[in-house]
């Protein structure tokens, strides 16, 4: 089907009805489980994985995009820095695990219905410029009891990368990484390979996302910032060259 000349347009089609339906399953599971969310976190929480889900198995029935994840997923109190390259990621990552919180954009507090469950699951906004002050106010919160446990996913490149852009890795994550003194897991992914930074096509294939190994706590800046950059390119080089990208 791939080599009819119908297949780019459908495939079009395909993916702009994946995208309506999927903001339509946010909306209905957001309504869905707010009383749940509102009384618990926990209700919060279980909303986001069902809508994890809901969007993988709607990838894969509408636009052939299957999902895999790869590697020990991490169950307990460590840092996680991924890849990112589209919303994909996030939801593999989230999805995949047990109580995920992330370092986001202080604007998305403002989004209908994805804003408030981000407020609610523990995630942290982040002015852009000022993500010292952010740390700061976090790692207060985490002394005070207030954070709830879990796993903190921060992007340390700061935005979305498409394949083959090169951003610098951000010191933030060398900042949290000390600060918390918790092991730190890299992640790389091929997902903007299937779908990308813009456009609303979503391409067939298999998006993977790949915990890697920890990396311990008390190395210097300096060395965890070689190391984590060194292991998240290697690996999502390692995945797109897999899915074909020269």
């Amino acid at each position: 089907m791939r080599t009819s000349p119908l297949w780019r347009p459908i495939q079009w089609l395909l993916s702009l009805i994946f995208i309506l339906q999927m903001y339509l399953a946010m909306l209905v599971i957001g309504i869905a489980y707010l009383p749940y969310a509102v009384l618990n976190r926990d209700g919060a929480a279980a909303a986001c994985h069902a809508f994890c889900k809901w969007v993988r198995l709607s990838l894969w029935l509408l636009c052939g995009l299957r999902t895999e994840i790869r590697g020990t997923v991490p169950q307990g109190e460590v840092l996680i820095a991924p890849k990112h390259q589209s919303f994909l990621d996030i939801i593999l990552i989230y999805g995949a695990l047990p109580r995920a919180k992330f370092i986001m954009k202080a604007e998305l507090r403002f989004a209908p219905i994805l804003g408030w469950y981000a407020l609610r699951i523990g995630c942290v906004p982040v002015n852009r410029g000022k993500r010292g002050a952010a740390i700061t106010k976090m790692m207060s919160d985490v002394r005070s009891g207030l954070a709830r446990p879990g796993q903190l996913i921060i992007y340390p490149q700061g935005t979305r990368t498409a394949p083959g852009e090169v951003l610098p890795y951000k010191i933030g994550t060398a900042a949290l990484y000390s600060q918390l003194g918790q092991p730190c897991v890299p992640v790389g992914t091929n997902v903007g390979l299937f779908w990308p930074k813009h456009g609303l096509m979503r391409h067939p294939g298999t998006g993977v996302v790949d915990f890697l190994p920890a990396i311990p706590p008390g190395l210097s800046n300096a060395e965890f910032m070689a190391q984590l950059e060194a292991r998240v390119e290697t690996s999502s080089n390692a995945l797109m060259a897999e899915a074909g990208y020269p």
